[in-house]
């Protein structure tokens, strides 16, 4: 079927020089401090575990608020390039020839059904940031446009011990209200692989009509492939086109399953499975203690998360991140580079007391919202930081915080963060973080 390929190829700035780690990671000190002493030593025995396994390769996942990682390879629904990423890169797989990010295209076009496709972003294997690889395009079966977007990964894991459902994306349960999708289902396929089929809404309070479908599969071997779709020309900012995106669930299931996308992750190093904490601590953040937390997948999947939500025309000139709950990325959006941050944690309903008090907004799904705009707090002088902290209904919390300089330690460049607090607002509150790292 044809290819239309007139998109521009973005233009990748890399930065010569990522902030060194102690700096970098150390966080928002006061919002977390209560945080912290609830989770205690059990979170410190699994960050050493983690850090002494390194970091595995990043696996996204659709549900809701899919993730679509803008890539080196083109234009696609969403801008704002990755420029540079740090820690925990696995060794590449000797002697294993490169599939490019044509060849990513290529491949999904010729799974797809009969229609016209419109190539967006795609990346190959080759990524020079350790990305996987990824091919986004629009279809049109002749029934109207929908977007389509395919990744490929590996997960670490241990011979013998493997089971890919500790790993696939998890059904939402019943108990948090407003994310339940229309349909989730799991299934084990012949092959011992598990896969997830997910039809939703872009957003689960449906205040768009836009709807999401995935199909998120894991190998007995490791190998991941996630698919989702839209009824609309891109995730998010597009009109709805169809009724329903274009590909059934029976279609979209064959197109996680198909060989050829097996192939395209064996050229991929495989991750260390990182070792698990053992210890015997008293049962705080228990709740959070999934496969995703030990896998190492989880600081890769909070960059990719943040950079993907980046207004359009932010360019990312820097970016790390550690392996189990932070990332950041210095931004640029033409006035000056901006220091953006998140935290993600599991299993804090504990803390929500401590953390949100009687100024916070709590959201009809049981969300909790605080804002905070003051000065920084690392001494950079004129720094100021804008905060946003949210915690769902699951105990889940993300906080994202911007600031109007490129370093918290170094003098303001700028007279605001990048971001403003409704943008911070808004990718504090995406979907996507409600089934990141399970």
């Amino acid at each position: 079927m044809p290819v239309d390929q007139t998109h521009d190829p973005f233009e990748e700035q890399l930065s010569a020089a990522l902030h060194q780690a102690g700096g970098a990671f150390d966080t928002d000190r006061a919002a977390l401090a209560a945080a912290g002493e609830v989770r205690g030593r059990r979170l410190r025995l699994r960050r050493r575990a983690a850090l002494a396994g390194g970091a595995a390769g990043l696996a996204l996942v659709g549900v809701g608020g899919a993730l679509l990682v803008p890539s080196g390879g083109g234009d696609g629904p969403r801008n704002g390039s990755v420029a540079a990423t740090g820690s925990g890169k696995p060794t590449a797989a000797p002697h294993v020839a490169a599939v490019s990010a044509d060849d990513m295209v290529r491949t999904l076009t010729k799974l797809l059904p009969e229609g016209k496709v419109t190539r967006g972003a795609a990346r190959g294997t080759d990524d020079p940031l350790g990305l996987p690889p990824l091919a986004q395009v629009v279809f049109d079966d002749g029934a109207g446009v929908g977007a389509v977007s395919l990744v490929v990964d590996r997960v670490g894991r241990e011979e013998g011990t493997f089971d890919p459902a500790s790993v696939v994306t998890p059904c939402p349960g019943m108990e948090m209200p407003g994310t339940v999708p229309d349909s989730c289902v799991t299934q084990n396929l012949p092959d011992g692989s598990v896969v997830t089929l997910i039809q939703g809404y872009e957003y689960p309070d449906r205040r768009e009509d836009t709807k999401a479908w995935s199909a998120d599969l894991v190998t007995p071997a490791g190998q991941r492939v996630s698919v989702s779709e839209w009824n609309a020309a891109a995730e998010k900012g597009e009109p709805v086109s169809r009724t329903e995106p274009p590909l059934t669930m029976a279609q979209l299931k064959s197109l996680a399953a198909a060989k050829e996308w097996r192939r395209v992750a064996d050229t991929l190093p495989e991750p260390a499975a990182a070792p698990t904490a053992s210890g015997s601590g008293s049962g705080e953040g228990s709740g959070s203690g999934s496969a995703a937390d030990t896998t190492g997948l989880a600081g890769r999947r909070i960059l990719a998360a943040l950079t993907g939500s980046l207004p359009d025309g932010m360019q990312v000139v820097s970016s790390d991140h550690d392996e189990t709950e932070f990332a950041y990325a210095v931004v640029d959006d033409g006035k000056g580079r901006s220091y953006v941050q998140v935290n993600m944690q599991r299993g804090m309903s504990d803390a929500a007391g401590e953390l949100y008090g009687s100024g916070a907004e709590t959201l009809a799904d049981g969300t909790r919202v605080a804002t905070r705009q003051g000065p920084g707090e690392k001494g950079g002088e004129g720094v100021v930081m804008w905060t946003v902290d949210t915690m769902r209904a699951d105990g889940r919390r993300v906080v994202v915080s911007a600031f109007n300089s490129g370093s918290q330690t170094t003098a303001a460049t700028r007279s605001e963060p990048a971001l403003t607090m409704t943008q911070l607002r808004e990718i504090a509150l995406s979907p996507q973080w409600e089934v990141l790292g399970g």
